[in-house]
């Protein structure tokens, strides 16, 4: 402890460095304000500015990535809980409570439980990292294909009962995510599947344009004719924004709870932010009194996934330092900006570019404090996208979405792609399928494959090495303890069913007592 104390200070000196303190604000001020465009994210935002890091020297270059990163993740829940448009998929959870929290008047209310949650999560990562980075990063290793594939599994039945109303919709949108997973190229044989001979499909769906297309060209199809703007009573006084006293303590355990679930999630390599929003989205459903409630505008529906997005995304550069195993594609883009300045990641970055490693774990802390700086005096700003009329509000999102898609790859087929998957998402939300759960499918799919198949490679196709293993063992033990919960929860809603048309039955056509009795 001594020894990370000493190493945390030194990290501080190199933070704090002039240079390195103003990449590390500008990183954190163009994250922000990329994350708050709707079409628009950390992956975009680190692609463009790449470049620039071949003219940089290793610290600051990472500090200004790292500072986009977690930057845009708050400014991405300022567009999901205002707009309804996430720029990035963990977000996509937030749109559930947040956005039904705006059409209430307390959008100002959500932003300021988000920016507690991502704070308070994002220290305790630090934390964790400072601390207990040798442990994880021991853990981090004993996770091979067959534990891999049983937490995505896992991951995938939990994130699949997430939404509300049938949870048999919420199998089918996750399953229908699946399917879109695996379009492309098969990484094993080199052959297309269900590319339908498009070559644009050869590389896949991409997860932009899935997201833009069921969360912000869906909500602009079902509400293209809405003349009125979004009411709201939310003040723009800083003081009104901040959250009383009584929400205060209902978010609380919420971002406890989210802040564990990411930093749990956070030490498994090959796992990224999306999982945990879901997951801890998924948790608070089953520990609130009242789950019926999510996705009217619950604060717990907020705070969990926001507090389990910022935990992760700080315990996340573990496996992506300490392994070289990105958790998505934005920690590749961080891998390839430490390939470019000559640096392999892995276990000896920590012991040959301290500097960097510790640098870049108090610039975390420096970056969240510049995050409430900038956010608590613009919170109202944000608010005031409220007041712009429908009718120019969401065509000019229209424009972000496209022209950001646009920007990511230069192709005019991903356009194609957002609005082809807005369609289907307006389809989906008309018949009230949850959307939410496709994202899930998409992110987890080709992982799910790609680790089932490796796993069973390496057992020469025993498939009991799922079970065999005590990792694994776990995770597909708690798979299958939440199917016997969700039976044992459909089994008793059928009954109260059941039992409520047999009472009125009898008050109508005077049952006897005995005849309800023997129902079952």
């Amino acid at each position: 402890m001594e020894q990370s104390l000493h190493d945390l200070m030194m990290g501080f000196e190199i933070a704090f460095e002039h240079h390195n303190l103003l990449w590390s604000f500008f990183g954190v001020l163009v994250g922000n304000l990329i994350g708050v465009l709707p079409g628009m994210g950390a992956l975009s935002a680190i692609s463009m500015l790449l470049p620039l890091t071949y003219v940089m020297k290793p610290v600051p270059a990472i500090l200004m990535l790292a500072g986009i990163f977690y930057g845009s993740m708050y400014g991405g829940a300022i567009g999901a809980i205002l707009l309804n448009l996430p720029s990035h998929p963990p977000h996509a959870v937030t749109c559930l409570d947040g956005y039904p929290m705006t059409r209430k008047g307390k959008g100002g209310t959500a932003l300021g439980i988000t920016m507690i949650a991502s704070f308070f999560a994002a220290s305790i990562g630090i934390i964790v990292m400072i601390f207990a980075s040798p442990a994880l990063v021991a853990v981090s290793f004993k996770f091979g294909p067959a534990e891999l594939f049983s937490i995505m599994l896992l991951g995938l039945l939990a994130g699949s009962t997430m939404s509300r109303g049938s949870a048999l919709k919420g199998v089918a949108m996750t399953l229908f995510g699946l399917l879109c997973g695996v379009v492309g190229t098969d990484v094993n044989s080199g052959t297309f599947r269900f590319s339908f001979g498009i070559p644009e499909l050869s590389d896949g769906l991409e997860l932009v344009a899935i997201a833009l297309g069921v969360f912000g060209v869906a909500d602009f199809l079902l509400n293209v004719n809405r003349l009125t703007t979004i009411s709201t009573d939310t003040k723009l006084r800083i003081r009104d924004m901040w959250p009383n006293w009584a929400e205060l303590r209902e978010s609380f355990w919420p971002m406890v709870r989210g802040t564990g679930v990411g930093t749990l999630f956070g030490a498994m390599p090959g796992t990224g932010p999306t999982i945990t929003t879901f997951l801890a989205y998924a948790l608070e459903r089953k520990v609130s009194k009242t789950p019926e409630k999510f996705g009217t505008g619950m604060i717990a529906g907020v705070a969990a996934p926001e507090a389990s997005a910022h935990s992760k995304t700080q315990v996340d550069f573990i496996p992506t330092m300490s392994l070289g195993i990105p958790g998505d594609a934005v920690m590749a883009l961080l891998l390839g900006a430490l390939l470019i300045q000559g640096i392999q990641p892995g276990p000896q970055l920590l012991g040959e570019h301290p500097d960097i490693f510790w640098g870049l774990i108090a610039s975390f802390w420096i970056g969240n404090v510049l995050l409430i700086v900038l956010n608590v005096p613009l919170i109202g700003v944000w608010v005031k996208l409220l007041r712009v009329p429908y009718r120019y509000l969401f065509p000019s999102a229209l424009f972000f979405i496209v022209v950001g898609t646009y920007s990511t790859q230069n192709n005019l087929f991903q356009v194609w792609e957002v609005l082809a998957f807005g369609v289907l998402g307006a389809v989906f939300m008309v018949l009230d399928f949850p959307v939410a759960p496709i994202l899930l499918g998409f992110v987890l799919g080709p992982m799910v494959e790609e680790n089932f198949r490796r796993a069973l490679l390496l057992s020469r196709g025993d498939m009991s090495v799922f079970v065999t293993r005590p990792i694994s063992a776990a995770f597909i033990a708690a798979c299958a303890l939440l199917l016997l919960v969700l039976g044992f929860s459909a089994w008793r809603a059928h009954r109260r069913r059941k039992a409520g048309g047999g009472a009125v039955l009898a008050e109508v056509g005077g049952l006897p007592d005995v005849e309800l009795q023997g129902d079952d």
